[in-house]
């Protein structure tokens, strides 16, 4: 069952109204999971950061093996194509998606140069900037490169962040706050994250267990052009309980209040999260300036 409405598919050289079926039975990432795939977001009119997600998309391929078949600008020229027949005022969710189609002699290793493409577009409101959630712990932690493909955008990744996201809400909770292997902060399950201390913004380092978002690098390029001192470094649940205020990035909303970790509250909308609010400002604000 689809996310959203109003879905236009991608596939085989052009455009079809409606969830299309791409994939078969055999193909290798229907077997063998061998699938990835990006997010971008149509709001106001704009597309921010289209092209630097249609790149990743095939960074995400080369990952797993799978032969990427599509280049960037004719990938963002597909997705502008599509884009063309939504309403001005559409919220639309944008995902390019490969998969592979063969595999080697053995059936495990993707065969060179035998990939599905498609992209799905579809209709998925922006959250509003009063929305908010919870965060608690998991037993369930980010892999490691050795173990996984934690340096791509894959399918396959998104069972563990099921499990995080189960677990939270079956605790009475919106989301998790995801230990890496070490069992320093990481991510959310489902985005970035970032706290706020005594006016200064922190968010986990990089380490090679989760995806340092392209939202995420424009929040801090954002909030750096802005004055604000910002900080990658290691982080543990002990700093998120002292924080002044914690929100999440990513694609899908952007930027997303925290209003509390466990048994720790946040004051949220009014003055009580001023650092969130203009990140999300400047967010928008950036965006605006993307217009062509």
């Amino acid at each position: 069952m689809a996310t959203g409405t109003n879905i236009r598919t991608y596939f085989e050289g052009r455009w079809h109204d409606g969830d299309l079926s791409v994939m078969k039975a055999a193909d290798h990432g229907a077997w063998l999971g061998t699938t990835v795939f990006d997010g971008a977001r149509l709001f106001d009119g704009l597309a921010p950061d289209l092209e630097a997600h249609c790149a990743r998309i095939n960074r995400s391929a080369r990952a797993l093996m799978i032969t990427p078949t599509v280049d960037t600008d004719t990938m963002v020229a597909i997705v502008r194509e599509g884009l063309a027949s939504y309403p001005k005022d559409a919220a639309v969710y944008i995902r390019p998606m490969y998969w592979a189609l063969e595999g080697d002699e053995l059936g495990i290793v993707p065969r060179a140069g035998a990939t599905g493409f498609a992209v799905s577009l579809e209709q998925i409101p922006m959250a509003p900037p009063e929305a908010a959630t919870t965060l608690t712990r998991t037993r369930f932690r980010r892999p490691v490169l050795e173990d996984n493909v934690v340096n791509a955008k894959a399918g396959c990744l998104y069972p563990n962040n099921a499990r995080m996201l189960a677990e939270a809400r079956a605790k009475g909770f919106g989301n998790a706050l995801v230990a890496d292997a070490m069992g320093n902060v990481a991510e959310s399950a489902t985005a970035n994250v970032f706290m706020v201390k005594d006016g200064e913004v922190f968010t986990p380092i990089p380490n090679g267990t989760f995806l340092a978002g392209i939202t995420r690098a424009r929040h801090m390029t954002n909030m750096r052009a802005d004055g604000m001192k910002v900080h990658e470094a290691v982080l543990s649940f002990d700093d998120f309980r002292t924080a002044d205020e914690v929100f999440l990035s990513g694609n899908m909303m952007k930027v997303t209040p925290v209003k509390a970790f466990e048994e720790t509250e946040f004051r949220t909308g009014g003055n009580g999260n001023p650092v969130t609010q203009r990140v999300r400002e400047m967010y928008w604000d950036w965006a605006a300036g993307t217009a062509p």
